[in-house]
């Protein structure tokens, strides 16, 4: 692996008691190439723009994976990166699924180790703050037809982030638009997921709400993410969540909460989960809470959800009463080293 560093660090520009997801980057970033078959060129380098040909196929038909993960600092300076394997694994499932050569683990890990260390202090002091790590995947030369690429490019870059959402969330069920369907992508972080969520979540914004309740592409009536998160009801006493299958992302996050809270002696079901069943819950007053959780927002509790034209108030309660902040602070304090780690995520960079 080569390391070109920078001349003049940007870090001083960052303020960082006022930092807004995804405004800053940080000085270097990893890229590594795949041309006739074999992963070559890696490199870590100074962040900046990159020359690719108009004709590379993740213009024309979409070829690109990603994922989403977190460096952290304790109050010694010690980083961590928090489940990086798990990131690696799905990376790899997405980019088989999407017809793109999967990352051998020894370029993916010391790539990433090697440039969250040469740009540690990029990673925020702040309790709650960290340096959001986007690994992606694209494909680049190609030609004019429906074929998947031969050539590749694997980059990985960084931000110092804060909270994504500040305040609780209002949530329009959605009854038209769908996120995925069956056979399809929606279990990856295929980029077109994404895409694909912009035009009915602008609607849903102009509406007055923040975000969306997907619902299956057959008949809107099964549960499945809010937004670009995965949703957990506490509903009858226990945490409901939908269970991952081809639609829904196997989010990192909202498996780690569920862990947490099974270890706290908290009943945990994943299963299929109607809009009905939450109407209901809504309507008679048992269902205690409803939340995201994912790595960019953590855990952001839902103060409204909204169905067939009817507004439905979840129950106000007060900080120290909501199992989902304090399963978020359960969470955060591994991610810091402020508590014991019983599942093994943390892992120290050296």
């Amino acid at each position: 692996m080569k390391i070109k560093k920078i001349s003049y660090s940007r870090i001083k520009k960052v303020n960082f008691d006022k930092i807004k997801f995804g405004n800053f980057y940080s000085d270097h970033m990893f890229c590594s190439e795949f041309k006739n078959g074999k992963w070559k060129n890696s490199v870590i380098k100074p962040f900046g723009n990159i020359m690719i040909s108009p004709i590379s196929l993740v213009f024309h038909y979409g070829q690109a994976v990603f994922e989403g993960m977190k460096a952290y600092k304790d109050r010694k300076n010690k980083v961590f990166l928090f489940r990086p394997e798990d990131n690696f694994r799905r990376f790899n499932k997405s980019a088989i699924r999407l017809e793109m050569p999967p990352l051998p683990k020894d370029i993916f890990m010391n790539g990433l180790k090697k440039l969250i260390d040469i740009d540690r202090d990029w990673i925020p002091n702040n309790y709650g703050q960290s340096l959001y790590i986007r690994p992606f995947l694209i494909a680049t030369n190609g030609i004019l037809s429906a074929k998947p690429s031969k050539d590749y490019m694997f980059m990985i870059i960084s931000t110092p982030v804060d909270t994504y959402y500040k305040n609780p969330l209002k949530i329009k069920i959605e009854e038209k638009y769908s996120r995925s369907a069956s056979g399809g992508v929606g279990f990856t972080k295929a980029a077109g997921n994404y895409a694909s969520s912009f035009y009915p979540t602008r609607l849903a914004n102009e509406e007055g709400f923040d975000q969306i309740l997907w619902t299956d592409s057959s008949t809107h009536t099964k549960i499945e993410e809010s937004g670009t998160m995965n949703v957990v009801f506490w509903l009858k006493n226990k945490l409901v969540t939908p269970k991952p299958n081809e639609n829904i992302l196997n989010g990192i996050t909202c498996k780690s909460i569920l862990s947490i809270a099974e270890r706290e002696k908290i009943k945990v079901e994943k299963r299929d989960l109607s809009v009905l069943e939450i109407i209901e819950g809504l309507k008679k007053g048992y269902l205690k809470e409803a939340f995201g959780c994912g790595t960019a927002a953590v855990v952001s509790f839902f103060k409204m959800i909204h169905y067939k034209g009817t507004n439905f108030e979840l129950p106000n309660l007060q900080k120290h009463d909501r199992l989902s902040l304090k399963l978020k602070k359960k969470l955060l304090d591994i991610q810091h080293n402020l508590s014991e780690d019983p599942f093994g995520w943390r892992v120290l960079l050296k």
